[in-house]
């Protein structure tokens, strides 16, 4: 199983990043957070990997802190959360908040995750509550666009990322437009989280 990959990013977008190692390209799905990380195309990432192996295909999910990959690993543990959801849980939350909601049995926050009910966060708080002692955060959270109107490169990431969890393409624009007009945040992360706050 493949547990760690160091190359240079030949492509990234928010759910996902190309990695050349040694001249193969690997095609990794990430959370939010660890895009947020990286630094730009041509640049060298590494990513601590996780390897799921399916009937019909293996996927590689990478994480830029070991605090991610193993909540990530907690997550799918969970009866009822697959990968793609357990990516979107930690891309809707910051780690250091989806573990003190986990720890703390906040439902409310938990169900404004973008594809997360109430039964599911139920049996989230009721499967790991106890589970987490392992998994310590860091201080500071780890920080195929379609176009809008006047859209710039950061506009259209924010815009890729909320589809990507789910949310109608109408829906995202318009968040896009009211955080555009309180003022554009400062970095992908807390423009990414501003807007997702609009569409729940």
């Amino acid at each position: 199983m493949i547990g760690h990959l160091s190359g240079t990013i030949l492509e990234k977008h928010p759910n996902q990043i190309m990695l050349d190692v040694g001249g193969v390209g690997y095609d990794v799905q990430i959370p939010i957070s660890t895009y947020s990380a990286l630094a730009d195309i041509g640049s060298t990432a590494s990513l601590r990997i996780h390897t799921h192996v399916r009937e019909d295909a293996i996927v590689l999910f990478g994480f830029s802190t070991a605090e991610e990959k193993a909540l990530f690993e907690r997550l799918i543990s969970v009866s009822g959360i697959g990968p793609k959801l357990a990516l979107a849980v930690l891309s809707g939350l910051p780690t250091a908040g989806l573990v003190t909601a986990i720890r703390s049995s906040d439902i409310a926050a938990l169900v404004r995750i973008p594809g997360v009910g109430k039964k599911t966060a139920e049996r989230m708080v009721l499967e790991l509550k106890d589970k987490l002692a392992g998994v310590e955060v860091a201080g500071k959270a780890a920080a195929a666009a379609e176009n809008g109107p006047d859209y710039n490169a950061l506009d259209k990431d924010v815009l890729s990322a909320l589809v990507n969890l789910g949310c109608a393409r109408p829906a995202a624009d318009e968040a896009i437009r009211k955080v555009k007009e309180k003022g554009q945040p400062a970095g992908f992360e807390a423009y990414f989280r501003a807007a997702l706050a609009l569409v729940r």
